[in-house]
Protein backbone atom coordinates (compact mmCIF):
# COMPACT_ATOMS: atom_id res chain seq x y z
CA UNK A 1 0.00 0.00 0.00
CA UNK A 2 2.93 2.28 -0.54
CA UNK A 3 6.39 2.70 -2.03
CA UNK A 4 8.06 -0.28 -0.35
CA UNK A 5 11.24 0.12 -2.38
CA UNK A 6 11.75 3.61 -0.98
CA UNK A 7 10.85 2.56 2.55
CA UNK A 8 13.46 -0.22 2.47
CA UNK A 9 16.16 2.39 1.86
CA UNK A 10 15.21 4.24 5.06
CA UNK A 11 18.07 4.63 7.52
CA UNK A 12 17.98 2.07 10.34
CA UNK A 13 19.51 2.91 13.73
CA UNK A 14 20.41 -0.08 15.89
CA UNK A 15 19.36 1.54 19.14
CA UNK A 16 16.19 1.48 21.24
CA UNK A 17 14.23 4.01 23.25
CA UNK A 18 13.83 3.10 26.93
CA UNK A 19 11.03 4.81 28.79
CA UNK A 20 12.76 4.06 32.10
CA UNK A 21 15.85 5.93 30.85
CA UNK A 22 14.02 8.41 28.65
CA UNK A 23 16.46 11.31 28.29
CA UNK A 24 19.63 9.27 27.83
CA UNK A 25 18.11 6.79 25.36
CA UNK A 26 16.40 9.56 23.37
CA UNK A 27 19.64 11.55 23.28
CA UNK A 28 21.56 8.58 21.89
CA UNK A 29 19.00 8.21 19.11
CA UNK A 30 19.02 11.88 18.15
CA UNK A 31 22.81 12.07 18.14
CA UNK A 32 22.96 8.98 15.94
CA UNK A 33 20.77 10.85 13.48
CA UNK A 34 22.37 14.30 13.92
CA UNK A 35 25.96 13.86 15.17
CA UNK A 36 26.67 17.57 14.73
CA UNK A 37 24.16 18.39 17.48
CA UNK A 38 26.55 17.02 20.12
CA UNK A 39 29.21 19.74 19.86
CA UNK A 40 27.29 22.63 18.25
CA UNK A 41 26.27 25.47 20.59
CA UNK A 42 22.87 25.22 22.20
CA UNK A 43 21.11 22.77 24.48
CA UNK A 44 19.28 19.69 23.24
CA UNK A 45 15.81 19.55 24.77
CA UNK A 46 13.01 16.98 24.71
CA UNK A 47 9.34 17.83 25.00
CA UNK A 48 6.96 14.97 25.76
CA UNK A 49 3.54 14.91 24.12
CA UNK A 50 0.73 13.02 25.87
CA UNK A 51 -2.07 13.02 23.32
CA UNK A 52 -1.69 9.37 22.34
CA UNK A 53 -2.63 6.33 24.44
CA UNK A 54 -0.43 3.68 22.83
CA UNK A 55 2.97 5.29 22.05
CA UNK A 56 5.56 7.59 23.55
CA UNK A 57 6.05 10.79 21.52
CA UNK A 58 8.95 13.20 22.11
CA UNK A 59 9.94 16.36 20.27
CA UNK A 60 13.70 16.91 20.11
CA UNK A 61 14.99 20.43 19.53
CA UNK A 62 18.42 22.03 19.30
CA UNK A 63 18.15 25.45 20.97
CA UNK A 64 20.81 27.21 18.91
CA UNK A 65 21.75 30.73 20.11
CA UNK A 66 20.02 33.46 18.14
CA UNK A 67 17.48 31.13 16.49
CA UNK A 68 13.80 32.06 16.55
CA UNK A 69 11.24 29.50 17.74
CA UNK A 70 10.21 28.95 14.11
CA UNK A 71 13.83 28.31 13.06
CA UNK A 72 14.27 25.88 15.97
CA UNK A 73 11.06 24.07 15.00
CA UNK A 74 12.18 23.82 11.39
CA UNK A 75 15.01 21.46 12.36
CA UNK A 76 13.14 19.73 15.20
CA UNK A 77 12.51 16.00 15.02
CA UNK A 78 9.76 13.84 16.48
CA UNK A 79 10.72 10.57 18.12
CA UNK A 80 7.88 8.06 18.43
CA UNK A 81 8.48 4.87 20.39
CA UNK A 82 6.02 2.02 19.94
CA UNK A 83 3.91 0.72 22.78
CA UNK A 84 4.77 -2.74 24.13
CA UNK A 85 3.15 -5.59 22.22
CA UNK A 86 1.53 -3.38 19.60
CA UNK A 87 2.99 -5.44 16.73
CA UNK A 88 -0.17 -7.56 16.84
CA UNK A 89 -2.21 -4.44 16.16
CA UNK A 90 0.11 -2.55 13.82
CA UNK A 91 2.23 -3.65 10.88
CA UNK A 92 5.36 -1.52 11.29
CA UNK A 93 6.71 -2.27 7.81
CA UNK A 94 3.51 -1.04 6.21
CA UNK A 95 3.44 1.96 8.53
CA UNK A 96 6.84 3.07 7.21
CA UNK A 97 5.72 2.45 3.62
CA UNK A 98 2.55 4.46 4.26
CA UNK A 99 4.56 7.34 5.69
CA UNK A 100 6.81 7.39 2.61
CA UNK A 101 3.80 7.29 0.32
CA UNK A 102 2.16 10.19 2.13
CA UNK A 103 5.35 12.24 2.18
CA UNK A 104 5.68 11.76 -1.59
CA UNK A 105 2.29 13.47 -1.94
CA UNK A 106 3.17 16.23 0.57
CA UNK A 107 0.67 14.76 3.03
CA UNK A 108 3.22 13.83 5.72
CA UNK A 109 6.50 15.21 7.07
CA UNK A 110 9.73 13.56 5.85
CA UNK A 111 10.51 10.25 7.55
CA UNK A 112 14.12 10.36 8.73
CA UNK A 113 14.94 7.01 10.33
CA UNK A 114 13.70 3.87 12.01
CA UNK A 115 15.15 2.59 15.25
CA UNK A 116 14.54 -0.73 16.97
CA UNK A 117 11.26 0.28 18.58
CA UNK A 118 10.16 3.41 16.76
CA UNK A 119 10.46 6.11 14.11
CA UNK A 120 11.94 9.59 13.79
CA UNK A 121 10.47 12.18 11.43
CA UNK A 122 10.29 15.94 10.95
CA UNK A 123 8.14 18.07 13.20
CA UNK A 124 5.06 19.83 11.80
CA UNK A 125 4.60 23.34 13.16
CA UNK A 126 1.12 23.93 14.44
CA UNK A 127 -1.22 23.18 17.30
CA UNK A 128 -2.48 19.71 18.21
CA UNK A 129 -6.24 19.64 17.85
CA UNK A 130 -8.34 19.00 20.95
CA UNK A 131 -11.64 17.11 20.95
CA UNK A 132 -13.64 20.31 21.32
CA UNK A 133 -11.85 21.81 18.30
CA UNK A 134 -13.39 19.19 16.02
CA UNK A 135 -16.82 20.70 16.57
CA UNK A 136 -15.71 24.13 15.27
CA UNK A 137 -16.73 24.83 11.68
CA UNK A 138 -13.39 26.30 10.65
CA UNK A 139 -11.68 23.10 11.84
CA UNK A 140 -14.06 20.42 10.59
CA UNK A 141 -14.16 22.01 7.17
CA UNK A 142 -10.36 21.89 7.11
CA UNK A 143 -10.45 18.22 8.13
CA UNK A 144 -13.02 17.47 5.42
CA UNK A 145 -10.88 19.11 2.75
CA UNK A 146 -7.70 17.33 3.81
CA UNK A 147 -9.44 13.97 4.07
CA UNK A 148 -10.90 14.41 0.59
CA UNK A 149 -7.38 15.03 -0.70
CA UNK A 150 -6.07 11.89 1.05
CA UNK A 151 -8.75 9.68 -0.42
CA UNK A 152 -8.37 11.10 -3.92
CA UNK A 153 -4.62 10.99 -4.47
CA UNK A 154 -3.25 7.97 -2.60
CA UNK A 155 -2.95 4.77 -4.68
CA UNK A 156 -4.42 1.68 -3.06
CA UNK A 157 -2.48 -1.33 -4.21
CA UNK A 158 1.31 -1.76 -4.31
CA UNK A 159 3.35 -4.12 -6.40
CA UNK A 160 4.18 -7.34 -4.59
CA UNK A 161 7.53 -7.00 -2.83
CA UNK A 162 9.75 -8.86 -0.41
CA UNK A 163 8.90 -6.30 2.26
CA UNK A 164 5.16 -6.94 2.02
CA UNK A 165 5.76 -10.68 2.30
CA UNK A 166 8.02 -10.11 5.31
CA UNK A 167 5.22 -8.08 6.91
CA UNK A 168 2.77 -10.93 6.44
CA UNK A 169 5.29 -13.39 7.86
CA UNK A 170 5.68 -11.16 10.93
CA UNK A 171 1.90 -11.09 11.33
CA UNK A 172 1.82 -14.88 11.37
CA UNK A 173 4.79 -15.16 13.73
CA UNK A 174 3.08 -12.93 16.29
CA UNK A 175 -0.28 -14.70 16.04
CA UNK A 176 1.42 -18.03 16.62
CA UNK A 177 3.31 -16.57 19.59
CA UNK A 178 0.06 -15.56 21.31
CA UNK A 179 -1.39 -19.02 20.78
CA UNK A 180 -3.78 -18.40 17.91
CA UNK A 181 -4.45 -21.83 16.40
CA UNK A 182 -6.40 -20.22 13.52
CA UNK A 183 -3.40 -18.19 12.39
CA UNK A 184 -2.90 -18.37 8.64
CA UNK A 185 -2.65 -15.76 5.96
CA UNK A 186 -5.26 -17.63 3.96
CA UNK A 187 -7.78 -17.41 6.78
CA UNK A 188 -7.02 -13.74 7.43
CA UNK A 189 -7.34 -12.77 3.78
CA UNK A 190 -10.33 -15.03 3.15
CA UNK A 191 -12.60 -12.57 4.92
CA UNK A 192 -12.49 -10.43 1.73
CA UNK A 193 -11.19 -12.67 -1.07
CA UNK A 194 -11.83 -10.14 -3.85
CA UNK A 195 -10.27 -7.05 -2.23
CA UNK A 196 -6.68 -5.80 -2.00
CA UNK A 197 -5.04 -6.98 1.20
CA UNK A 198 -4.44 -5.81 3.82
CA UNK A 199 -7.69 -3.89 4.26
CA UNK A 200 -9.86 -2.83 7.16
CA UNK A 201 -11.64 -6.20 7.26
CA UNK A 202 -8.46 -8.31 7.23
CA UNK A 203 -7.05 -6.09 9.99
CA UNK A 204 -10.10 -6.77 12.18
CA UNK A 205 -9.84 -10.47 11.35
CA UNK A 206 -6.21 -10.55 12.45
CA UNK A 207 -7.16 -8.82 15.70
CA UNK A 208 -9.93 -11.33 16.41
CA UNK A 209 -7.47 -14.18 15.88
CA UNK A 210 -5.22 -12.53 18.48
CA UNK A 211 -7.93 -12.16 21.16
CA UNK A 212 -7.21 -13.98 24.42
CA UNK A 213 -9.03 -17.29 25.07
CA UNK A 214 -7.98 -17.99 28.64
CA UNK A 215 -11.50 -18.54 29.96
CA UNK A 216 -14.79 -19.90 28.66
CA UNK A 217 -16.18 -16.37 28.60
CA UNK A 218 -13.29 -15.21 26.40
CA UNK A 219 -13.76 -18.17 24.05
CA UNK A 220 -17.47 -17.37 23.66
CA UNK A 221 -16.76 -13.67 23.18
CA UNK A 222 -14.21 -14.38 20.46
CA UNK A 223 -16.62 -16.68 18.63
CA UNK A 224 -19.38 -14.08 18.76
CA UNK A 225 -17.13 -11.30 17.47
CA UNK A 226 -16.03 -13.58 14.63
CA UNK A 227 -19.67 -14.11 13.70
CA UNK A 228 -20.30 -10.37 13.80
CA UNK A 229 -17.31 -9.66 11.56
CA UNK A 230 -18.49 -12.19 9.00
CA UNK A 231 -22.02 -10.75 9.16
CA UNK A 232 -20.73 -7.20 8.75
CA UNK A 233 -18.46 -8.04 5.82
CA UNK A 234 -21.36 -9.83 4.10
CA UNK A 235 -23.48 -6.68 4.48
CA UNK A 236 -20.88 -3.95 3.86
CA UNK A 237 -17.78 -5.55 2.36
CA UNK A 238 -18.84 -5.24 -1.27
CA UNK A 239 -20.73 -1.96 -1.17
CA UNK A 240 -20.01 0.44 -4.04
CA UNK A 241 -18.27 3.64 -3.04
CA UNK A 242 -15.54 6.12 -3.83
CA UNK A 243 -12.24 4.84 -5.18
CA UNK A 244 -11.42 1.80 -7.24
CA UNK A 245 -13.74 -1.06 -6.29
CA UNK A 246 -15.11 1.04 -3.44
CA UNK A 247 -11.75 1.22 -1.61
CA UNK A 248 -9.48 4.17 -0.79
CA UNK A 249 -6.42 4.53 1.47
CA UNK A 250 -7.82 5.59 4.83
CA UNK A 251 -6.14 7.11 7.86
CA UNK A 252 -8.38 4.95 10.09
CA UNK A 253 -7.38 6.74 13.32
CA UNK A 254 -8.45 10.33 12.79
CA UNK A 255 -8.91 11.35 16.41
CA UNK A 256 -8.30 14.93 17.51
CA UNK A 257 -4.70 14.27 18.60
CA UNK A 258 -3.81 13.20 15.07
CA UNK A 259 -5.01 16.48 13.56
CA UNK A 260 -2.53 19.38 13.50
CA UNK A 261 -3.94 22.88 13.01
CA UNK A 262 -1.34 24.70 10.94
CA UNK A 263 -0.40 28.33 11.66
CA UNK A 264 -2.70 30.87 10.01
CA UNK A 265 -1.33 33.09 7.28
CA UNK A 266 -1.64 36.77 8.25
CA UNK A 267 -3.33 37.70 4.97
CA UNK A 268 -5.50 34.59 4.71
CA UNK A 269 -9.04 35.44 3.61
CA UNK A 270 -10.46 31.91 3.94
CA UNK A 271 -11.90 31.25 7.41
CA UNK A 272 -11.32 27.52 7.02
CA UNK A 273 -8.19 26.41 8.86
CA UNK A 274 -5.60 24.28 7.09
CA UNK A 275 -4.85 21.04 8.89
CA UNK A 276 -2.48 18.13 8.51
CA UNK A 277 -2.79 14.56 9.77
CA UNK A 278 -0.12 12.67 11.70
CA UNK A 279 0.43 9.09 12.94
CA UNK A 280 -0.12 6.57 10.17
CA UNK A 281 -0.03 3.35 12.22
CA UNK A 282 -3.51 2.25 11.19
CA UNK A 283 -3.46 3.56 7.61
CA UNK A 284 -4.92 0.87 5.36
CA UNK A 285 -7.29 0.45 2.40
CA UNK A 286 -10.92 0.77 3.47
CA UNK A 287 -14.25 2.17 2.29
CA UNK A 288 -14.23 5.96 2.46
CA UNK A 289 -17.43 5.71 4.49
CA UNK A 290 -15.57 3.85 7.25
CA UNK A 291 -12.81 6.46 7.51
CA UNK A 292 -15.38 9.27 7.66
CA UNK A 293 -17.67 7.49 10.14
CA UNK A 294 -14.64 6.72 12.31
CA UNK A 295 -13.67 10.39 12.34
CA UNK A 296 -17.19 11.43 13.33
CA UNK A 297 -17.02 8.96 16.22
CA UNK A 298 -13.81 10.66 17.42
CA UNK A 299 -15.60 13.96 18.01
CA UNK A 300 -16.54 12.53 21.42
CA UNK A 301 -12.91 11.93 22.39
CA UNK A 302 -11.67 9.13 24.66
CA UNK A 303 -14.46 10.00 27.10
CA UNK A 304 -17.01 9.04 24.41
CA UNK A 305 -19.08 12.18 24.94
CA UNK A 306 -21.91 11.45 22.53
CA UNK A 307 -23.59 14.81 23.12
CA UNK A 308 -21.05 16.54 20.83
CA UNK A 309 -21.21 14.12 17.89
CA UNK A 310 -22.10 15.82 14.58
CA UNK A 311 -25.82 15.95 13.80
CA UNK A 312 -27.18 15.09 10.34
CA UNK A 313 -26.98 18.69 9.13
CA UNK A 314 -23.36 19.04 10.24
CA UNK A 315 -22.43 15.70 8.71
CA UNK A 316 -24.01 16.75 5.43
CA UNK A 317 -22.08 20.03 5.39
CA UNK A 318 -18.87 18.12 6.18
CA UNK A 319 -19.50 15.72 3.30
CA UNK A 320 -20.07 18.61 0.89
CA UNK A 321 -16.64 20.02 1.76
CA UNK A 322 -15.16 16.54 1.54
CA UNK A 323 -16.63 15.74 -1.89
CA UNK A 324 -15.62 19.08 -3.40
CA UNK A 325 -12.06 18.47 -2.23
CA UNK A 326 -12.11 14.81 -3.31
CA UNK A 327 -13.16 15.56 -6.89
CA UNK A 328 -10.89 18.58 -7.08
CA UNK A 329 -7.84 16.50 -6.21
CA UNK A 330 -9.02 13.52 -8.23
CA UNK A 331 -9.20 15.77 -11.29
CA UNK A 332 -5.75 17.15 -10.53
CA UNK A 333 -4.35 13.63 -10.20
CA UNK A 334 -5.90 12.58 -13.50
CA UNK A 335 -5.08 15.69 -15.54
CA UNK A 336 -2.07 17.17 -13.80
CA UNK A 337 -3.93 20.46 -13.47
CA UNK A 338 -5.25 22.35 -10.47
CA UNK A 339 -8.84 23.46 -11.11
CA UNK A 340 -10.45 26.01 -8.83
CA UNK A 341 -12.54 24.66 -5.97
CA UNK A 342 -16.02 26.18 -6.03
CA UNK A 343 -18.08 25.91 -2.87
CA UNK A 344 -21.34 26.04 -4.84
CA UNK A 345 -20.39 23.66 -7.62
CA UNK A 346 -23.68 22.48 -9.19
CA UNK A 347 -22.45 19.21 -10.64
CA UNK A 348 -19.50 16.86 -10.51
CA UNK A 349 -18.48 14.60 -13.35
CA UNK A 350 -21.97 14.69 -14.83
CA UNK A 351 -23.75 14.07 -11.51
CA UNK A 352 -25.57 16.49 -9.28
CA UNK A 353 -23.55 17.32 -6.16
CA UNK A 354 -26.58 16.86 -3.90
CA UNK A 355 -27.09 13.37 -5.30
CA UNK A 356 -23.50 12.47 -4.44
CA UNK A 357 -23.89 13.92 -0.95
CA UNK A 358 -27.11 11.93 -0.44
CA UNK A 359 -25.37 8.74 -1.51
CA UNK A 360 -22.32 9.27 0.72
CA UNK A 361 -24.53 10.31 3.67
CA UNK A 362 -26.38 7.02 3.41
CA UNK A 363 -23.13 5.06 3.10
CA UNK A 364 -21.49 6.76 6.10
CA UNK A 365 -24.66 6.14 8.10
CA UNK A 366 -24.47 2.43 7.28
CA UNK A 367 -20.93 2.38 8.68
CA UNK A 368 -21.64 4.35 11.85
CA UNK A 369 -21.49 1.30 14.13
CA UNK A 370 -18.33 -0.25 12.68
CA UNK A 371 -15.82 2.00 14.51
CA UNK A 372 -17.25 0.66 17.77
CA UNK A 373 -16.53 -2.92 16.66
CA UNK A 374 -13.08 -1.95 15.38
CA UNK A 375 -11.88 -0.08 18.47
CA UNK A 376 -13.70 -2.38 20.88
CA UNK A 377 -11.72 -5.40 19.64
CA UNK A 378 -8.55 -3.28 19.61
CA UNK A 379 -9.09 -2.31 23.25
CA UNK A 380 -9.64 -5.94 24.29
CA UNK A 381 -6.14 -6.72 22.97
CA UNK A 382 -4.61 -3.58 24.47
CA UNK A 383 -6.01 -4.54 27.86
CA UNK A 384 -3.76 -7.62 27.80
CA UNK A 385 -0.54 -6.08 26.43
CA UNK A 386 -0.35 -2.34 27.10
CA UNK A 387 1.76 -0.69 29.79
CA UNK A 388 0.19 2.72 29.14
CA UNK A 389 -1.83 4.26 31.98
CA UNK A 390 -5.22 3.92 30.31
CA UNK A 391 -8.17 1.71 31.30
CA UNK A 392 -8.56 -0.33 28.12
CA UNK A 393 -10.62 -2.98 29.93
CA UNK A 394 -13.29 -0.36 30.69
CA UNK A 395 -12.98 1.32 27.27
CA UNK A 396 -13.60 -1.88 25.27
CA UNK A 397 -17.22 -2.52 26.36
CA UNK A 398 -18.09 1.16 25.84
CA UNK A 399 -16.96 1.00 22.22
CA UNK A 400 -18.50 -2.43 21.58
CA UNK A 401 -21.82 -1.13 22.96
CA UNK A 402 -21.79 1.43 20.14
CA UNK A 403 -21.80 -1.47 17.70
CA UNK A 404 -24.57 -3.35 19.49
CA UNK A 405 -26.69 -0.18 19.78
CA UNK A 406 -26.26 0.38 16.05
CA UNK A 407 -27.41 -3.17 15.38
CA UNK A 408 -30.46 -2.63 17.58
CA UNK A 409 -31.26 0.69 15.91
CA UNK A 410 -30.91 -0.83 12.46
CA UNK A 411 -33.35 -3.58 13.37
CA UNK A 412 -35.83 -1.57 15.42
CA UNK A 413 -35.41 2.12 14.56
CA UNK A 414 -33.68 4.65 16.82
CA UNK A 415 -32.08 2.69 19.63
CA UNK A 416 -32.16 3.54 23.33
CA UNK A 417 -28.54 4.66 23.43
CA UNK A 418 -27.55 8.33 23.63
CA UNK A 419 -25.20 7.93 20.67
CA UNK A 420 -27.87 6.65 18.28
CA UNK A 421 -30.30 9.35 19.37
CA UNK A 422 -27.70 12.06 18.83
CA UNK A 423 -26.75 10.82 15.37
CA UNK A 424 -30.43 10.76 14.36
CA UNK A 425 -30.87 14.45 15.19
CA UNK A 426 -31.13 16.94 12.33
Amino acid sequence: MGDYTTSKSLRRISLSYNNADSYASALRLVLALFPDWEHAKGEIEFIRFKDGITNTLLKAIKRRPGYSEEEIDNEAVLLRAYGKGTEVLIDRERESASHFLLASHNLAPPLLARFQNGLMYRFIRGRVCQSQDLTKEAIWKGVARRLGEWHAVLPVRPAETTTSMESEANDLKYLVSVGSSEASLEKINAITPNKPTPNIWTVIQKWIFALPVRTEVEVERKARLQQELERTVAELGSNPGLGKDGIIVGHCDLLSGNVIILPSQPDAEDTVRTVSFIDYEYTTPCPAAFDIANHFAEWGGFDCDYSVLPTRSIRRAFLQEYLLSYYHHLDRTSNGSMPEIKTTQPSLDGFDLNTKIDSLMAEVDRFRGIPGLYWGIWALIQATISQIDFDYAAYAPVRLKEYWDWRAATAEGVGPGEREQRLAQD
